[in-house]
């Protein structure tokens, strides 16, 4: 078969309804990619540069495939998550300065998380921002401490279920020219002064506490505890679950930057805040787009940080060689750390708008002290056995730690 050809072993043997048994932690971590950072850099995308950036959003989604499918292998393969598996394998100096930027990367995670669902709340409510992310906060929280692995799949699965609607429905007021849009989504460009955009763009959906996150879901399930039957299947079944995933989470992302292409750039209008963007849509389509709008981006705060919170608690967790416990007090104190750091910050964002967009930024910033370390764990013999990458695999997963560095160094240089 040509799946088995491209992909060896771990290719999906598509067999009656049996994948279905093995969908969820693809799903699960798609949310991270579809949160309100990503609102804020997609709106930017779409409002300031029209349909040029899609490829942005192609271009990353590929990267992320390849590196949530490589993360997925080595907890399937060790039973260890990211996070352990640095600090189990790496010097303990070098371990602890890997998972704190991640911690840091997780912090600046919720930041943008829990002020998506404030805004939203805003848009919705009009509660003030502030106490919207207070609320925000705290239902996360409750959610994290009394509910279990399981129910938490169902609930943020039924929220990407919604967000997903939502922008259907938003593509179907809006008239799409795809032609120019399916070029864009192929072909690379960079608009002068657009590169802080891409890197947010690309910070928001290759992002390092999802990295983490999915190792951690899938060594959950001690599968290599199991027998090598089992191991193989999920070897096979894990790479359906991620690009079925990742693929629903890249199309939920380009509906975003063509629905703020079609609306505000066409019209001229530069988007600086979320608000603005609803506010912008009731007269141009009507009270009901503005009002999806707002219903989706609550969602997607909501879903998005949860799954911030688990990563936070699970990067902690993994400093003391952990796996993810939230009735432990190291993974408590990472799911604290992460949720009520990110809280705090909110509270002196002179601008919430730009602080959603940054917080894309710092994460972009971060990614190579994450895949890096991915990359060298899941090439090692000694970690992996011989489930090792091959050759092709670590030449594609080195390819794409080159694009981020180059793009890391690009956004620096112009910065400073």
């Amino acid at each position: 078969m040509l799946w088995k050809k491209i992909f060896g072993i771990h290719a999906p043997q598509f067999r009656s309804f049996e994948i279905f048994k093995y969908l969820g932690p693809g799903f699960l971590v798609t949310v991270g990619f579809i949160d309100p950072g990503n609102w804020a850099a997609n709106v930017a995308a779409g409002s300031n540069y029209g349909y040029s950036l899609l490829w942005v959003v192609t271009l990353s989604t590929l990267m992320l495939i390849l590196l949530q499918h490589n993360a997925a292998h080595l907890g399937i393969v060790t039973g260890l998550c990211l996070s352990e598996s640095c600090a189990k394998h790496f010097r303990p100096w070098v371990g602890r300065i890997l998972l704190l930027s991640a911690v840091g990367a997780s912090v600046s995670t919720a930041l943008a998380e829990i002020l998506g669902a404030a805004i939203g709340l805003n848009m919705l409510f009009g509660l003030p921002l502030n106490l919207g992310a207070v609320v925000s906060c705290g239902f996360v929280i409750y959610m994290l401490l009394s509910n279990s692995y399981q129910k938490l799949e169902k609930w943020i699965l039924g929220f990407v279920t919604l967000i997903g609607l939502a922008f259907l429905l938003e593509l179907n007021l809006v008239k799409i020219p795809w032609n120019e849009a399916a070029v864009a989504s192929v072909i690379p460009s960079l608009p002068s002064g657009s590169l802080p955009v891409v890197m947010s763009v690309l910070g928001a959906v290759v992002m390092p506490h999802n990295i983490f996150l999915h190792s951690e879901i899938i060594q959950s399930r001690q599968l290599h505890l199991k027998g090598e039957e089992v191991i193989q299947k999920q070897l096979r079944f894990e790479f359906a679950d991620t690009l079925l995933a990742m693929l629903a989470g890249w199309a939920i992302n380009s509906a975003m930057i063509l629905v703020a292409a079609a609306v505000f750039h066409s019209h001229g209008m530069v988007v600086t805040e979320l608000p603005q963007a609803q506010a912008t849509l009731k007269p141009l389509l009507g009270t009901a787009a503005a009002l999806i709008f707002a219903v989706a981006l609550l969602f997607s705060g909501f879903s998005s940080s949860l799954t911030a919170g688990m990563a936070g608690a699970s990067i902690f967790a993994g400093i003391f060689q952990e796996p993810l416990d939230l009735k432990d007090r190291h993974s408590r104190a990472g799911l604290f750390l992460a949720l009520l750091g990110g809280l705090l910050v909110i509270f002196f964002l002179p601008d919430p708008f730009q602080g959603l967009l940054w917080s894309q930024i710092v994460l972009s910033i971060q990614l190579p002290l994450t895949v890096v370390p991915l990359v060298l764990l899941t090439s090692s013999p000694k970690v992996m056995g011989k489930y090792a990458n091959t050759a092709g695999t670590k030449i594609l997963l080195w390819s794409v730690s080159t694009i981020i560095f180059f793009l890391n160094a690009m956004l620096l240089i112009q910065i400073f």
